[in-house]
């Protein structure tokens, strides 16, 4: 065999040892579950339309892809500038973002493993000894013991390492590359959790701001009621019944203004945490629900493309992955294991003389140690780890069913609330006509008065009914997105690669390279 091949033979020797035969089970990627979907049957893709803002048809587009940032699908430059304030102030990404790193970094520290560790270390001593501790040679001197003074250098380096022989370092750097990765998707679902709330907080806010100013226009409207019957109270037309009943429609449209103004101002407060402000730094950004637009086309992944979209269900991939990989730690902890010491260096008494070949000192060690008995500890650690893999395999299927079923039920809530929104407007047509021909018929004298009531009543509950249903499309709009994973693997600003795996940290050690010259010497000698 050639010089070459036997570096080369060396180095496949190193590297089984160094690689070994990582004892556990060897993680797969689940595959996506067969026969899923989002609806019995073929759903309907277009939904019905309304007459009004916000109440367009909307399509569903199968397989077309989802934008990075979903949310300029609604054409508003307010709703952008809020989500890009949130992604920027919010500590929740911050928090992630560090998680991420610690992560990383963890990986990388415990990967140092494959390597072996010398310490370097250099040192002097002055020292005295007296010839009483060599026996015989200080009995044969006639003057007694005598005292010896010197000085010791000395220089030493060394070198301690540890063979992976049953993957018990790689299984652990495969396990934290695994909670790298579930910190990675973490991240992921924090922003997208973040920018949906945004969305969906400044669309409610908006519709609380619509409801607001529709009871206080009815308001305005009721009070110029009674101020007219008031009037004609005074002329004696009409019964003090009648302007009484008016009051109490006043007083009960006036009773709803105070918990709409609630629900707003918290929801606005809600709105500024997402955006990483205190409550009383609301600077008064709001969006107009009619100036808002529908997107007619919306994105639709195919249910085979769904458990790689969605950061929860990745992430629930990892912890299964990482669960996995604690198997073979905990196996790899059942077996002996192998660690070779060496040291070397130079001893003198004078720092010239440190580095001469005579001065030289080295030693060179093996060991192997193996858990005799432990009462069974590491059998039962490993069964808790197989027991933890269990129940990693068992989340990982609920968060995939949780996943459709979000899916599924923002396809429904988009079917169902475009005809709600249909209906309210057909709801509050009606109901405005409703009321011009009692108060007609009633200023005729063919009528009384507590039918007006009731239309007027009917028309206020119907135009707030019909508010709520269109700010539920824009919502049910961003649910969606949400539901489908957010697009974030197209945004610009996505989370750097992952790590690479630990199956190829091995490439990157030297022995690698004798690894390659032996399999190009086999090449040309074929």
């Amino acid at each position: 065999m050639s010089s070459k091949g036997g570096a080369a033979a060396l180095g496949l020797l190193l590297a089984a040892m160094l690689s070994g035969c990582a004892v556990g089970p060897d993680f797969a990627a689940p595959d996506a579950p067969l026969g899923a979907g989002y609806a019995v049957g073929k759903p309907a893709n277009v939904t019905q339309s309304a007459p009004i803002a916000g109440g367009g048809a909307q399509r569903l587009v199968p397989g077309r892809d989802i934008p990075g940032e979903w949310w300029r699908l609604f054409r508003s430059k307010q709703i952008s500038a809020l989500v890009a304030e949130a992604v920027t102030n919010h500590p929740n990404i911050a928090a992630a973002e560090a998680a991420l790193r610690q992560a990383r970094e963890t990986t990388e520290a415990d990967a140092a493993s494959f390597f072996p560790s010398a310490t370097l270390s250099q040192s002097v001593a002055r020292q005295q000894i007296t010839t009483a501790q060599f026996g015989g040679l200080a009995q044969s001197s006639s003057s007694g013991p005598t005292a010896l003074l010197f000085t010791l250098h000395n220089s030493n380096v060394a070198v301690s390492f540890t063979p992976d022989v049953f993957g018990k370092t790689l299984r652990t750097v495969e396990s934290d590359f695994a909670a790298a990765e579930y910190q990675r998707y973490q991240l992921e679902a924090t922003y997208l959790a973040l920018t949906a709330n945004v969305v969906t907080a400044a669309i409610t806010d908006s519709a609380y701001a619509s409801q607001i100013k529709v009871t206080r226009d009815l308001i305005a409207a009721y009070q110029k009621q009674l101020d007219i019957l008031q009037k004609r109270f005074d002329l004696g037309a009409v019964s003090a019944a009648d302007v009484v009943s008016e009051k109490a429609l006043v007083a009960q449209a006036q009773a709803t203004l105070p918990p709409l103004e609630k629900a707003r101002a918290q929801t606005r407060n809600q709105l500024m945490a997402y955006l990483g402000r205190f409550p009383n730094d609301d600077k008064g950004e709001a969006i107009d629900i009619e100036h808002l637009h529908l997107p007619r086309d919306l994105p639709l992944s195919l249910p085979s493309n769904l458990v790689r979209q969605r950061p929860d269900v990745l992430s629930a991939e990892a912890q299964l992955h990482q669960a996995s990989a604690n198997v073979g730690v905990a196996t790899a902890n059942m077996l002996p294991q192998i660690t070779l010491t060496g040291s070397g260096g130079s001893q003198a008494s004078n720092f010239a003389q440190l580095f001469l070949p005579q001065t030289s000192v080295y030693n060179l060690a093996a060991q192997l140690s193996g858990q005799a008995f432990d009462a069974g500890k590491l059998f039962h650690q490993r069964e808790a780890k197989l027991a933890a893999l269990e129940q990693a395999e068992a989340q990982y299927r609920a968060t995939v069913i949780s996943a459709f079923q979000n899916v599924a039920d923002a396809l429904q809530a988009i079917k169902h609330d475009a005809a709600t929104l249909r209906a309210q407007v057909a709801a509050e047509k009606a109901a405005a006509e409703s009321l011009d021909i009692s108060q007609a018929q009633y200023a005729a004298g063919s009528t009384t008065y507590p039918t007006v009531l009731n239309a007027a009543q009917t028309l206020l509950s119907a135009r707030i009914n019909r508010v709520q249903a269109q700010a539920a499309r824009f919502s049910d709009t961003a649910a969606l997105m949400q539901a489908l994973g957010g697009g974030w693997w197209n945004r610009l600003d996505e989370t750097p690669a992952s790590l690479p795996k630990p199956t190829d940290l091995i490439s990157t050690l030297p022995i690698a390279a004798a690894i390659r010259a032996e399999a190009e010497e086999r090449s040309r000698a074929r």
